[in-house]
């Protein structure tokens, strides 16, 4: 078995031979840890980008500037169009392969005029065991994703993380909001804005990892079970009620099956016809 230590070292190896790169940089745990790494072996040969729009969850954009302020990081925030996109907008099973296909271009742009060779982005190796159709926008334009390249797990990440004094180790998972919406269900701004201020409200109670899942007029939580008993506490099952009715909900539910990574992916059967 190969250790953590070994998989570093191999990464360490690899980003050197890039010679200059542009992140695709959110600020989350694994776009964070590839960002320090980079900006170690390549020094100011490392330019950070973070591509915003309706998609991103607003109370994110501190954070990672932050964060790549502490790792004297240049940074760059850049707006994406894929509402612009009939066929992300649509929200068919290729959503993000639409999504990456924008944020891609538009970071190749933007590695282009600042002179960087690459661009890569924070897929961890656990991400093949899920549907991501977004991975092969990134090879159409040759991103590479140097984390999962050495089979860095998410797990392994945040050892990592940790053991660097990222403050990011713990943090919980992010995605984009989109992924909130079952397919199909058109992706407009008002529904991401909807639901980024219902998650946003959550944060605010103390809750660490959640999803909001938007299906029409109901809104379906799921947290860690762990932290089930937060929201049913009698004060706050009211106050996230109240709020979310307020937002525009009619139905609030929680998920007993609790928070895991693309629920929405389940039940696809993409291999039939």
């Amino acid at each position: 078995m190969v250790s953590i230590e070994e998989k570093l070292h191999h990464l360490q190896y690899e980003l050197r031979r890039l010679d200059s790169v542009a992140v695709a940089y959110s600020g989350g745990v694994d776009s964070t840890l590839l960002l320090s790494l980079c900006c170690e072996v390549l020094s100011e040969r490392v330019l950070a980008v973070t591509a915003v729009s309706a998609t991103y969850p607003s109370h994110e954009m501190a954070g990672a500037v932050d964060v790549a302020r502490s790792l004297s990081a240049r940074h760059l925030a850049i707006e994406t169009a894929e509402l612009e996109n009939p066929d992300f907008v649509a929200n068919s099973l290729e959503r993000c392969y639409h999504c990456k296909l924008e944020l891609f271009r538009a970071l190749r742009r933007v590695a282009d005029d600042a002179g960087m060779k690459h661009i890569v982005d924070g897929s961890n190796y656990d991400d093949l065991s899920d549907y991501r159709p977004g991975m092969r926008a990134a090879d159409e334009f040759g991103v590479r994703r140097p984390l999962q390249e050495v089979r860095l797990s998410k797990e392994e990440i945040r050892t990592v993380s940790r053991a660097r004094g990222l403050t990011t180790w713990n943090k919980p998972s992010l995605a984009c909001l989109a992924s909130r919406l079952p397919y199909g269900t058109p992706i407009t701004r008002e529904v991401l804005g909807l639901v980024d201020e219902a998650e946003s409200f959550l944060h605010s109670l103390g809750i660490g990892q959640l999803r909001l899942r938007h299906h029409g007029r109901t809104a379906r939580i799921e947290v860690e079970p762990g932290q089930m008993g937060l929201l049913l506490e009698d004060a706050n099952r009211r106050r996230i009620v109240t709020r979310l009715r307020e937002v525009g909900y009619s139905h609030v539910t929680l998920d007993l099956d609790g928070y895991r990574t693309g629920s929405m992916n389940e039940g696809l059967h993409l291999d039939e016809p």
